[in-house]
């Protein structure tokens, strides 16, 4: 927080940055790099972008988004790196292994944690963009999935569930989860086992569609919050030093799309732990790739399934940016989690945002 209240003072002097792939030099404000800074990471979330664009396949791709009910989010926020870990290595391996059953194909999955809600409260969700098919299992060619259809969507929520429910009884098993203040009775098993029956007696929120005129739009929207967190500056509407009070926009949900801005008012307190609640552990990876897309030997994979693709015979395309429509997958809402962030212009990121790990499949 010092960082960030240090970041681009009003009376500051410009630095000299060399840009290395415009070989150009500019000069811009003296700023915290904080990646939890809303203002200091544009252009590594663009850099970001303009790397996942050049890896992009000419097939289709899909929007996955998968989100925790609200009942755990205690064991969330007091143990932050191992639940986080787990959150998306479960999201992960559910996708994975729907590709290997339903296509014998290893598909490629990128995901992006989320933590936040419109008003900074805790809302744990992740982001994919899935590849619509993938290399066949049998070292055959490319098993494609059509443009308009990925996997059951209620079916991937009940593995989903079952799975991450799974792993948080072994971690607790394994002394990994901390309880402390008023959740502190969660240490108890019969405590935490009914934590667990709670969490599992409705569906979880897994939504999955064919993004809009192809992948390029997804990426760009999923690019807002890689490098950022919480909220923009642009939202900070007023900070009254008298009340002690911070004043943000947010973007009250409505039927049909009709989304409206709204304005809410908490004590500078209040907004401050909630803005807190969303700080990632240090060195915590939140962007990774995984399958067709893991870091280790993804060069290789991709040139073997781009040569592929060229010689293989007409298919399913990644639909044109005039032609292109979205589509919902059948038995599940035209609509994606009413709290899964915010939509509209392009984002400040964060410094590590963009690095990669490599998951077995």
């Amino acid at each position: 927080m010092k960082s960030r209240a240090d970041c681009r003072p009003t009376a500051t002097r410009l630095r000299r940055q060399k840009l290395r792939s415009q070989r150009t030099v500019a000069f811009v404000p003296r700023s915290c790099g904080n990646r939890h800074c809303p203002d200091c990471q544009g252009a590594q979330a663009l850099a970001w972008l303009s790397r996942q664009e050049a890896l992009l396949l000419p097939v289709p791709y899909f929007h996955v988004v998968c989100t925790l009910p609200h009942v755990l989010n205690p064991v969330m926020q007091q143990n932050q790196r191992v639940v986080y870990t787990l959150l998306l290595s479960t999201v992960a391996q559910t996708l994975l292994t729907f590709g290997c059953n339903n296509l014998k194909a290893q598909i490629g999955v990128t995901l992006v944690l989320h933590t936040w809600s419109q008003t900074l409260l805790d809302h744990y969700h992740v982001h994919g963009i899935v590849t619509g098919g993938g290399w066949k299992l049998d070292d055959s060619g490319w098993q494609g999935t059509g443009s308009k259809f990925l996997f059951p969507v209620a079916a991937l929520g009940q593995v989903f569930r079952a799975q991450f429910c799974q792993g948080l009884q072994r971690l607790f098993a394994q002394g990994k989860l901390r309880f402390h203040g008023q959740q502190r009775s969660l240490a108890a098993p019969p405590a935490f086992a009914a934590l667990l029956r709670q969490a599992t007696a409705k569906s979880w929120n897994v939504y999955t569609k064919a993004p809009l005129a192809g992948p390029g739009p997804v990426l760009r929207y999923v690019s807002r919050y890689t490098h950022r967190v919480a909220i923009r500056s642009r939202r900070l509407l007023a900070l009254d030093t008298a009340a002690q009070t911070v004043t943000f926009a947010y973007k009250q949900r409505q039927p049909q799309g009709r989304d409206r801005w709204r304005a809410m008012e908490l004590s500078l307190a209040e907004f401050l732990r909630r803005f807190c609640l969303h700080l990632l552990p240090a060195r915590f990876v939140k962007i990774r790739h995984y399958g067709l897309l893991a870091n280790r030997g993804r060069v290789q994979r991709l040139a073997r399934v781009k040569a592929a693709l060229t010689e293989a015979a007409p298919g399913p395309t990644q639909p044109s940016e005039s032609t292109a429509t979205p589509q919902a997958n059948v038995g599940q809402s035209a609509q994606p989690d009413p709290e899964a962030g915010e939509r509209g212009r392009s984002e400040p990121g964060n410094r590590e945002g963009d690095r990669t790990v490599t998951e077995s499949s």
